[in-house]
């Protein structure tokens, strides 16, 4: 990873300041931290206006899908959600069916009592957030060991989770790598349903070609309305539920956005790395993500094969497909950037300057003098270990039977020792539970597709991980079938009972602790896990310690070294903000991309086929809109936008996230970073990182030219009127210095 030169921004480098566009800040902390520099880019409102535990506030109409997969957000007051469609990907394929396919066709409910439930999706909305650091570390000290200090701080947890009582969903998370703590507030509801969501032809735009890229043309929107019980609490799903009335939602501005607007985002992130060090540069790069990319391409050829077979197979793994292909895309992404904008070269400048810092001074070079050397011997360990953790994630568990085998036999399920104890009531119990389990799992389950999937993962394992990883059964069955997998999966896939319902409901009548031992998935799988757990689990932890124990004091370090700085937190699946401005950016030399996409992009690569599920398909009535210029009130001056660029510091978890201007109003919703900057996890890129959007105005469209649901449009609260100057110079990109890399 040597470069004879790179160029980087002195600012950063420097640590002196941070730029607004870089940062997921806690919104309990803006007051102090951040609301005089967001004033100076046009935000108009107050602190409390953003977030406010007595009063209602911006935060009040942001939700956390599930434990944090997804942000949506209130916008209307009777409960409707707007989030992407990739977040509601699952819901809609899980209700499509070569009948009714609204992957493909769209599903709109034209009345309240058309929206679908969907089970087991919930949304949160944050009551409050505290520092609670010196209750959680009450009684930690630095001469623990790393097991002490997490007992005690579990103890210290506990005892703040008891005293909250009931009344909140309570998470309490660890901050800047476990020397602070916040606790979180959530109030959860369940009865969440379906209400909206364009054609994949829309929503789904572009697909893995256009995915993490710019142009993007792809209005990856859907909608869901909230509803609770009779006083505006939770409630279990109901029909005499009424539609949740949120304590505030976002008004929808029409106006549209320009070069330099103010541009804030909310939502709940869900994981950065950026104290990541060099050492973990390097095994990414070199390791780690190559192993993710080979598996995941692998699983994407053989599913796409049998999806091809028949529109009900394409149906059934569209969800499972499109959770592969995504981060198989963004390991390869991001791999390309870590080397392109030098991060190890940056990381490495870091750690030199910490390293000279920490030995400046007797009392520093005790406390970190061993930081920087500690990074390096536990990756020395770590990287031992990296494919037999890797394939055990994405290829062991890549077929669907490997799962649920071990989910409903292996060793916290309740059927073996029911069986073992003879406890007629507890093995009836367990056998309805893997009756109900088959169900859902069958649904979207192709033999054929997992049968190939389960030959090649196996064959994957066996010639890529170190043979001092391999399981017993593997290498007894690879033997068995002569390395030929897949005459040995015709063999097993055959007689199996987890290949269907039927076949599953007459084998568990008359199951038996020898049956279920006797499986080869069940020895599989579970020698994989008791393999996993020995060989890798436990002799990694020593490293795996050693590292928690260096990330802490790095972090702590590194704060105490540049006290000027005003260092954010990584993320975590808890609510942050992000503020900075509509931005064009450049590329490379010679390409300079516009901040805003139109409807006439989408026809330009129109693929002109009749597939509807081909990534530039485009509707009839989509082209007709286009060609007759019919954009209602969504249009500016004969244009319609479809989405924009912003310098919003995001990543997974604020798919669906609002864009918000300075005055409050909803302005996009936000999908996807840009493929130049997909380092930016690890490193943030101030001059070419950017936030990809859907214009909200490309939404209402979609929703009341094309799908004929103005009933949903009428029930939101929009605004109209002249726009406002740019009251902030658009950002400049720092000067900029050359820099001899470490060699």
């Amino acid at each position: 990873m040597r470069k004879i030169f790179f160029i980087v921004a002195v600012s950063i480098l420097s640590f002196s300041g941070v730029k607004a566009n870089e940062g997921m800040w806690l919104p309990l902390l803006i007051k102090r931290l951040n609301h005089v520099d967001m004033q100076k880019y046009g935000l108009q409102l107050t602190a409390e206006e953003i977030y406010s535990v007595n009063n209602s506030s911006l935060k009040d109409a942001i939700v956390r899908l599930g434990r944090g997969f997804c942000t949506g957000e209130m916008i209307s007051s009777e409960g409707l959600m707007l989030t992407n469609h990739h977040c509601g990907y699952d819901a809609i394929q899980e209700n499509s069916t070569p009948e009714h396919n609204y992957l493909a066709d769209g599903f709109w409910a034209m009345s309240r009592d058309k929206e679908i439930h969907i089970p087991g999706l919930t949304v949160s909305y944050l009551h409050s957030m505290d520092d609670v650091t010196k209750a959680v570390l009450d009684g930690v000290t630095n001469e623990m060991s790393e097991q002490e200090r997490a007992g005690k701080i579990r103890e210290n947890k506990g005892k703040i989770t008891k005293e909250e009582g009931d009344k909140f969903d309570i998470q309490i998370k660890s901050f800047f790598e476990g020397n602070e703590y916040y606790i979180f507030r959530y109030i959860t509801y369940s009865d969440v349903r379906l209400v909206g969501a364009p054609p994949s032809s829309i929503g789904k735009f572009g697909g893995d070609t256009d995915n993490w890229m710019w142009p993007r043309h792809t209005g990856d929107f859907s909608m869901f309305r909230v509803y609770a019980g009779e006083d505006n609490k939770p409630a279990e799903y109901s029909e005499s539920n009424q539609p949740f009335k949120p304590k505030h939602h976002l008004p929808i501005s029409l106006n549209g956005v320009k070069e330099g607007d103010y541009a804030m985002v909310m939502g709940y992130p869900g994981s950065t790395d950026r104290y990541l060090t060099s050492y973990g540069v390097k095994m990414a790069v070199e390791l780690e993500q190559p192993a993710r990319v080979k598996i995941r391409r692998i699983k994407l050829d053989i599913m796409e094969e049998g999806q091809a077979k028949s529109e009900a197979v394409r149906i059934q793994y569209a969800s499972k497909h499109a959770r592969v292909s995504n981060y198989w895309k963004y390991f390869i992404g991001q791999s390309a950037q870590l080397v392109k904008n030098n991060v190890w070269d940056k990381k490495k400048k870091i750690e030199d300057e910490f390293v000279a810092w920490s030995n400046g001074d007797e009392d520093r070079k005790k406390l970190y003098g061993n930081v920087i050397p500690s990074f390096e011997k536990a990756h020395e360990t770590l990287e031992k270990y990296v494919y037999g953790d890797v394939y055990l994630q994405e290829a062991v568990f890549g077929p669907d039977i490997a799962g649920f085998v071990y989910g409903n036999f292996g060793m916290r399920a309740k059927i073996l020792p029911a069986l073992k104890e003879g406890d007629a009531e507890k093995i009836k119990a367990a056998k309805e539970e893997i009756i109900e389990s088959g169900k859902d799992y069958f649904k979207d389950y192709n033999v054929e597709i997992d049968k190939n999937l389960f030959a090649a993962m196996m064959e994957l394992y066996y010639n890529d991980v170190p043979k001092e990883f391999h399981p017993e059964k593997l290498t007894y069955y690879h033997g068995k079938c002569k390395g030929n997998w897949k005459k040995l999966a015709d063999k097993y896939f055959a007689k199996s009972p987890f290949t269907s319902q039927a076949k599953l409901e007459e084998w568990i009548e008359e199951v038996s602790v020898k049956s279920i031992e006797s499986d080869m998935m069940y020895q599989l799988m579970s020698d994989f896990i008791t393999t996993y757990v020995q060989k890798i689990i436990a002799p990694k932890g020593q490293a795996e310690s050693q590292m928690t124990t260096a990330k802490r004091l790095f972090v702590d370090g590194l704060r105490k070294m540049n006290p000027d700085r005003v260092y954010a937190p990584d993320a975590n699946s808890t609510m942050r903000i992000t503020y900075g401005q509509v931005l064009a950016y450049d590329a490379k030399d010679g390409v300079t991309y516009k901040n805003q996409t139109t409807l006439a992009g989408v026809m330009e690569k129109d693929a002109k086929t009749d597939d509807v599920f081909h990534e530039f398909y485009i509707h009839d009535r989509l082209k007709k809109l286009y060609e007759e210029k019919d954009y209602g009130p969504y249009g500016e001056d004969g244009v319609l936008y479809v989405g924009f660029l912003s310098n919003n510091d995001i990543t997974g978890g604020n798919s669906g996230s609002p864009v918000i201007n300075g005055n409050g109003e909803l302005i996009g919703c936000a999908f996807d970073g840009n493929w130049e900057a997909m380092s930016g996890d690890i490193y943030f890129e101030p001059n070419i990182q950017r936030t990809i959007s859907v214009d909200i105005r490309y939404v209402l469209f979609v929703v009341d030219k094309y799908a004929g649901a103005k009933h949903l449009v009428d029930e939101m609260t929009l605004v109209k009127g002249p726009r406002k100057p740019v009251k902030k110079e658009i950002v400049e990109p720092k000067d900029v210095q050359m820099i001899e890399p470490q060699k």
